[in-house]
């Protein structure tokens, strides 16, 4: 039974050319149990399959959908959390399936103040048994996931595919970097972001959820926006010494030209407003979670 009492929460779901996938989302969103008033906002940003067209036709008024033209994922989700009317944001791929109770096992660490934002445990639909919980970092900045943990607890990043946060805090950090392009690191910018600020990232693996993991994108992506928003990011946080590793690891672009790119957009302006904001630095984050980078 719905608690009228609740805060509304907002499912922020952003779409492009996902196939049948958004339909069994949002199916699986209302199906399961939840004493939460939520709400469902899907971000169609661009999809050329049609693949949000059913929305209109479900006559559900606490599912909207906006439509963008190609903004990429990280402002997809800005778009959508502006747009919510909900106290918490659940920031969710269109290709998952939920289990009874998950938004209160999601919450719980935030209300009870123990976290500012959440992530659950994130299973292959195919293999269920073996959740991912949480990411960290390696020497070459690419995520890997957390394994066999089973109580709450502090993660370097919060994968983008499922993540909880109240949208006063969402706010107060700004959301996701709006110059982001395409797709890439803008859930890793977020978490750094939200730790470096002083606020806390954790798992909850009471908490599962199921992901379609898809062997390639059904939209493309290209090396070049993946490396500009990598050195945004460095530009954004980062030491001299780790924007120059940043820089080096860029193998299949040409680092000087995105490197201009990034120069100018407004990302010295933002830089220098992060580090005057900011409560820990770099070196404090990547000694925290022991990543050698």
């Amino acid at each position: 039974m719905i608690n009228p009492k609740a805060p509304v929460v907002s499912l922020v779901i952003p779409a492009k050319n996902e196939g049948r996938n958004v339909k069994n989302t949002i199916k699986s969103a209302l199906k399961v149990k939840t004493s939460f008033p939520f709400e469902i906002i899907v971000v169609d940003d661009g999809s050329t399959d049609k693949c949000c067209d059913f929305i209109s036709s479900l006559g559900i008024n606490q599912i909207k959908r906006i439509q963008t033209n190609g903004v990429g994922a990280a402002q997809a989700r800005n778009i959508g959390a502006n747009a919510a009317k909900g106290t918490y944001l659940i920031f969710c791929d269109a290709h998952l399936f939920f289990e009874d109770d998950w938004i209160e096992g999601l919450l719980e660490p935030i209300q009870q103040g123990i976290a500012d934002a959440v992530t659950p445990g994130i299973a292959n639909v195919d293999s269920p048994q073996y959740p991912g919980l949480g990411q960290t970092l390696n020497a070459s900045l690419e995520t890997q996931w957390h394994l066999n943990k089973s109580e709450l607890f502090p993660t370097a990043i919060l994968p983008g595919g499922c993540l909880a946060i109240s949208k006063e805090v969402f706010a107060d950090i700004g959301g996701f970097d709006r110059y982001f392009k395409v797709w890439g690191y803008e859930d890793i910018e977020l978490s750094i972001k939200m730790w470096l600020f002083g606020y806390t990232c954790f798992v909850q693996p009471a908490v599962k959820i199921l992901h379609v993991f898809r062997s390639v994108h059904p939209y493309n992506i290209n090396w070049d926006d993946f490396y500009f928003n990598m050195l945004r990011m460095a530009y954004s946080h980062f030491s001299e010494d780790r924007i120059n590793k940043c820089k080096a690891a860029i193998t299949n672009s040409n680092p000087e030209a995105i490197e201009s790119e990034v120069l100018n957009t407004n990302v010295l302006a933002q830089r220098e407003q992060y580090f005057q904001r900011r409560k820990y630095d770099d070196d404090w984050f990547m000694k925290k979670f022991e990543i050698p980078f």
